[in-house]
């Protein structure tokens, strides 16, 4: 399959989908989007933007201290926050921005270092899925928040590769929900969604715990897991201590392991799936690389190194990485974020890095033909998705910042979300 399927797959009823998408509304039901991608179909969204940005249609109040994003299903918001007496999952009215309930995940809160929620709940029909950051995955009645089942990951000896607590957002395949355990008998798991059985634990054998002399940790990573057909299989690609692994998905078998991208701090970046080819980077001055995935001819699946860069030339930490038409954008640097944009085929810098207005980690999405950045200060950039140059089509401040402003925009139903540790900002676009 080609490199550039997003580039090239724009046919006609391609185009007729987007054309509509100006009057349905969107979802974001999960972390980066319905699939993963962190990017948004709508369109008609910047026209009213102007010099000082959208209005401010309402901001919440109370939904606890977090650097999780939000997820968006209909007329309803789900993120996650701690609060005094828990780490709790809440419902929040899209129209109004009031909290319709709150449902402890956790107790306590955990105490990790940076106190805050990190799972973004994941949305299949009436169920939310989410992983506390003491290492449990919860499903909860999206209707009233009501428990339905949960799973401490102590079942599988869970381990993190470092202290800051869980951080992944579950993902939901069919009949299943895949997370990352991180423990000895279960780096990765496919449980029932119904009801949370184990369907399959994916282990390390002796053969495959050998890294080529690369330090690495075992545990989990901060990452969430994607889908890939990559060399003909289906898998679940996920960053963990040990680096980019790839498990089939039919039954958990660890199909191969990438050690070069890891770190022994914190690995956290959702990899970039895009056909056969996968493309995954870490901060803490580690670096990024191109993989392609072929089969070896016996049901299993060979990553091939096709370039890698090292981390002068490009390292996300944390902010994430976007695709578009064949390029990718994202920050740069261990801490700083400058925006770049880099030639997915080849690792070429389009251009960048760029030390752009704000300061800090840059997370970002994509959406009508845009990149809208955010800073670490809180900073709001948006610049037109572009590999010509950096093009910036305005700078803004939001309504309300507070400490490292980590959470992720999301863009759903004409309105862009800005997740600020206790409170929620929804801005109106169209």
């Amino acid at each position: 399959m080609p490199l550039m399927s997003f580039r090239a797959s724009l046919p006609v009823v391609f185009t007729i989908v987007f054309s509509f998408s100006i009057s349905l509304a969107e979802d974001w039901p999960q972390w980066r989007g319905a699939d993963r991608a962190n990017r948004s179909s709508e369109t008609g969204l910047f026209k009213s933007w102007g010099t000082n940005g959208p209005s401010l249609q309402w901001m919440a109040e109370g939904i606890g201290e977090g650097y999780a994003s939000v997820s968006v299903a209909g007329d309803r918001i789900y993120t996650t926050g701690n609060f005094d007496d828990s780490q709790s999952a809440v419902a929040i009215d899209a129209n109004t921005g009031d909290i319709l309930w709150k449902q402890a995940i956790a107790s306590g809160p955990p105490k990790h270092g940076y106190e805050g929620s990190r799972t973004t709940p994941t949305v299949d029909g009436n169920r939310l899925y989410m992983v506390s950051s003491d290492g449990r995955i919860v499903c909860l009645n999206a209707k009233d928040g009501s428990e339905v089942w949960s799973r401490d990951f102590k079942d599988w000896n869970g381990k993190m590769m470092s202290g800051w607590g869980f951080s992944e957002s579950p993902l939901v395949d069919g009949d299943r929900v895949v997370c990352t355990p991180g423990g000895s008998s279960g780096l990765v798991v496919a449980l029932n969604k119904n009801n949370g059985d184990e369907i399959w634990a994916c282990t390390l054998a002796a053969d495959q715990r050998d890294t080529g002399g690369k330090d690495v940790k075992d545990g989990a990573g901060y990452s969430s897991p994607v889908i890939s057909h990559g060399g003909g299989v289906k898998q679940y690609i996920q960053l963990v201590g040990r680096g980019l692994i790839g498990v089939r998905a039919s039954d958990g078998k660890l199909l191969w392991q990438y050690n070069r991208v890891a770190n022994t701090t914190a690995n956290i970046p959702t990899a970039i799936v895009d056909g056969d080819y996968v493309f995954t980077s870490t901060g803490y001055g580690t670096g990024s690389a191109l993989l392609k995935l072929t089969s070896d001819g016996r049901g299993g699946v060979k990553a091939s190194e096709q370039y890698w860069l090292d981390g002068r030339e490009l390292q996300n930490k944390h902010g994430g990485m976007t695709l578009v038409d064949g390029y990718i954008y994202c920050g740069h640097g261990n801490g700083n974020g400058m925006p770049i944009c880099v030639e997915m085929a080849t690792g070429e810098i389009a251009w960048g890095p760029e030390r752009a207005a704000g300061k800090g980690e840059t997370s970002l999405v994509y959406a009508d033909g845009h990149i809208l950045y955010r800073r670490e200060d809180g900073t709001i950039l948006l610049t037109k998705a572009t590999p010509e140059k950096f093009d910036v089509v305005s700078v803004i401040k939001p309504a309300f910042q507070k400490g490292k402003t980590w959470a992720h925009p999301v863009i759903a139903d004409g309105k862009l979300y800005l997740r600020e540790q206790d409170k929620l900002m929804c801005y109106k676009l169209k």
